[in-house]
């Protein structure tokens, strides 16, 4: 009977091929007619890692250490990618604004060097227009708020430059809000979640229509700028931390509150964020969107790879190529083409529209963070009037050697 248990498992193979095919050939059909529109990419960050910037020592087309590249990006079918413009917690307090400058026209020169594969885009319209060009819309976004240097004025400034959102904060505390390792106890809470000031920045990037990323803070933040904000929020690249309980990921109660705000969160694919261990498949991924479906609905859900952000992805999505087979995964669990059209592309189009029809009209905020929220030997106090917080340079000196690390400037030490 050998012969016979054969016979079945080549035909179980050949039917389930044929199968998979098809769930593969549905999804190239939606994703040729809706954008796919990932979150989070850390592709300028390997071009400072890997060349210090000089774009012109690689070739996108021919780049093969990294998980993008030109030829992936075309086989992956992406068609809008926010690229982070991301600098470690170490530059704060020292050269962030610097180096995040120098992050944004990184992503500015990828468009210029490949006109024919990147258009620059701030957006929906951009990212639609590109998409019926066949070029893949490229969106910036800052990771973490410590490259804002507290500094409304450099918000502004950056969404001049084509910033359309800004994380928060990384994995660091600001001056003034929380990152999500408050939550894991590792870290000292600072601000209670965000300082009065980290209200006034919540409130001109509703003024600006600046998108509100929420990945990386912790629990409190989200909370309290799911209280404020006037616009709806996002989750750049994070994922369900009822399936993984991982404090990066999304609670419930707060999956909850993101529908309501008529946001969206963009799952991560990064292992330790998906199973919680060093291993994933792309079956976890998907896991991860189904909860978010089942708690919420499909339109709060979207794509945030995280590639090149990473040091591991799970088998099967082993870099932006593979999209497609995330999405007929998807398929292959039975949900509806509209369902994921709307994780493809359409609930960010209409979080992105949504954003700038708040607060228009009103005059920016122009008061700055009080001094004592970021006094140190390496911030001059100029223009602040009240210096009686201030202390002299030889006095600063001697207690830095009291404070925390993040709290001086590493040119004293």
């Amino acid at each position: 009977m050998d012969w016979v248990k054969t016979v079945y498992l080549v035909l179980w193979a050949f039917t389930y091929n044929s199968v998979a095919d098809d769930f593969k050939e549905q999804a190239l059909k939606l994703m040729a007619d809706t954008p796919l529109i990932d979150g989070h990419n850390d592709l300028p960050w390997q071009m400072r890692s890997l060349f210090n910037n000089q774009l012109n020592m690689v070739d996108l087309n021919k780049l093969n250490t990294t998980h993008t590249n030109i030829p992936k990006i075309k086989e992956g079918r992406l068609s809008a990618q926010f690229w982070a413009a991301y600098v470690p917690c170490d530059t704060q307090y020292k050269d962030a604004v610097r180096q995040t400058l120098e992050q944004i026209d990184v992503i500015h020169r990828m468009c210029h060097e490949y006109p024919e594969v990147f258009k620059f885009a701030a957006s929906s319209q951009d990212i639609l227009d590109a998409f019926e060009q066949n070029k893949t819309a490229s969106l910036i976004g800052v990771e973490g708020g410590h490259s804002i240097d507290s500094s409304l004025g450099t918000l502004r400034t950056m969404y001049q430059l084509g910033v359309r959102y800004l994380t928060i904060t990384h994995s660091c505390n600001t001056p003034w809000a929380d990152n999500w390792l408050v939550d894991t106890g590792s870290e000292p809470e600072m601000h209670g979640g965000l300082s009065e000031f980290g209200k006034q920045v919540i409130w001109e990037m509703n003024r600006i229509g600046m998108l509100i990323d929420l990945s990386h803070v912790s629990e409190k933040v989200m909370n309290q700028v799911l209280d404020i904000s006037k616009a709806p929020i996002i989750f750049s690249h994070s994922s369900a931390y009822s399936v993984c309980n991982h404090k990066r990921n999304v609670p419930d109660d707060v999956l909850m509150r993101v529908k309501e705000k008529r946001g969206i969160v963009m799952v991560n694919f990064y292992n330790d964020y998906v199973t919680c261990s060093p291993t994933a498949n792309i079956s976890d991924v998907a896991d991860h969107f189904d909860h978010i479906k089942k708690v919420a609905g499909s339109s709060i859900i979207g794509f945030g790879g995280d590639y090149d952000g990473v040091t591991r992805v799970p088998e099967g999505l082993g870099d932006v190529s593979k999209y497609p087979d995330l999405v007929a995964e998807l398929l292959r669990r039975k949900w509806s083409e509209d369902e994921i059209r709307d994780a493809l592309g359409r609930n960010l189009l209409r979080v992105f529209s949504e954003v700038r029809d708040h607060l228009n009209g009103t005059k920016p905020d122009d008061i700055p963070i009080p001094l004592k929220e970021v006094q140190n030997p390496c911030r001059t106090d100029f223009g602040y009037q009240d210096k009686s917080s201030s202390t002299s340079y030889h006095s600063l000196l001697y207690h830095s050697f009291k404070l925390k690390l993040f709290h001086v400037c590493s040119c004293l030490l």
